[in-house]
This record gives C-alpha cells, structure tokens and sequence, in this order.
C-alpha cells in the first residue's frame, strides 16, 4: 500500500496553518530558536506556539536541542527548508516578525563573553572560520574535535593546547549562541582562545557589561588568521 499520499497530506496539513508556517519560516536561516521568539514571530501565544511546536516535532519536521534550562528549535533537515523555499517562491512572503534590539542589545550580539568564551556574531564567525579551515570539526555529543592541522595552528597563536586539561564534554565543546542561535567555541580550548585574544590586544572586554569590542590590530589579526574583516562580520 503506497503510504506517500498519507505522508504528504500530513506535512501538508502542518505547514498550512499560518502560526506554525510562520514559525517554520522563521527558523529558514539555519538558526535554532527559542519558543518564545517563535511565539512573537507567529504572533501567538505561549501557550499556543507550544502546541504548535510540538506537533511539528511530531511531524518530523523539527528537532529541539536543549542548552542549559532552554530548549531551541531548528529545522529538521535541509529538506524541510527547501520545501519551505519552493513553497515561499510561489508568492512572495512577508518578513519575519522579530523583537527590535537596544543599542547594548546590539553591542552584545556582535560580541560579548559567554561564560569567559567569545559569543555573538563574531564568536560564531571565529568558529565557523576555524572549521571551514578544519582546525576544528563538529563531533557527537557536542564536542568540537581538534584536527592536528588545527593543534599545530592554535600553538603558532600562542596557546598551548596540550597543558588544557578536558572538562566531562571533551576539549571542545559547541555552545548554542542565544543571539545567533548557531554554535560558537566552548570548552576549556574556546575559554582560553579568548584569554589569548584579549591578552594578545585583539579584543578588549568592556568594564561594565559582557560586550567585546575587537582593536585595530585584533581587525588585523582576524583577517590575516581568519579571513575575517568588519564587512564580514556587521555589528
């Protein structure tokens, strides 16, 4: 018995109602959301995006991804989003509703400490830099696993990798950024890779918040190192 006309008319059934076609929009960049912005993106209440949400992840066409007391939703799969594109090219769609930031708002979403690592925008800029260069590789449990080419970069930085002792999730961890909803660097390797960078001059924390802002010579040494430059990363 051919099952696909089921299974089609059950997605389809998902992605008509406007709340949750909304919220599945939402999530088309790649990042993981809290229920919470979804709710404000779908304009519905908490409650209501939490019945749409998990119907959605009954559907399959999302998964939750839990750091620390929040849970984050992401599209299931890059099939989901491609469906959702061709859907959207039918007629044109509307922006997706989001909460305006505050000028600290926004000074912490370009950069800012995460628990003595770096965050934000450019936090997740590093970190996809090393790993398009693969000094890191994302692994199971939400590690980051350090290439030899990577080990023998970060000491050429000034960092000995091999007196870092490894915590219970491994050297290197993937920490969920809650601004950019995409993995920065975490671990033992992410707190004293910022600890370089701050000492070496390229960032300098301010005094009254957790905001980071890079120097002229840290510009210097992200694009030199990284590929990484102001019009790349856009506070």
């Amino acid at each position: 018995m051919n099952t696909l006309p089921n299974h089609v008319s059950s997605t389809a059934f998902l992605i008509a109602d406007p709340a949750r076609a909304a919220m599945l929009i939402a999530l088309c960049d790649g990042r993981a959301l809290p229920a919470g912005e979804l709710a404000y993106a779908a304009s519905v209440t908490a409650q209501t995006a939490s019945s749409h949400l998990a119907k959605l992840l009954a559907g399959g066409l999302l998964t939750v991804e839990t750091e620390g007391r929040h849970r984050y939703y992401r599209l299931a799969g890059s099939d989901v989003a491609l469906t959702l594109e061709h859907l959207a090219a039918l007629r044109p769609s509307e922006a997706v509703r989001r909460k305006p930031l505050s000028h600290e708002g926004q000074n912490l979403r370009f950069a800012r400490c995460c628990y003595d690592h770096l965050a934000g925008q450019l936090g997740v800029a590093v970190t996809q830099a090393l790993q398009e260069r693969q000094y890191i590789a994302p692994a199971a449990e939400k590690q980051f696993l350090l290439t030899p080419s990577g080990h023998e970069w970060f000491g050429v930085m000034g960092l000995d990798v091999a007196a870092l002792k490894p915590t219970r999730c491994g050297l290197a961890r993937q920490c969920l950024d809650w601004t950019e909803r995409r993995h920065h660097l975490a671990g033992p390797l992410g707190v004293q890779f910022m600890t370089l960078l701050c000492s070496n001059g390229w960032l300098r924390r301010s005094k009254s918040s957790r905001a980071v802002q890079v120097t002229p010579k840290g510009w210097a040494g992200l694009k030199e190192q990284l590929g990484i430059d102001q019009n790349s990363v856009i506070p």
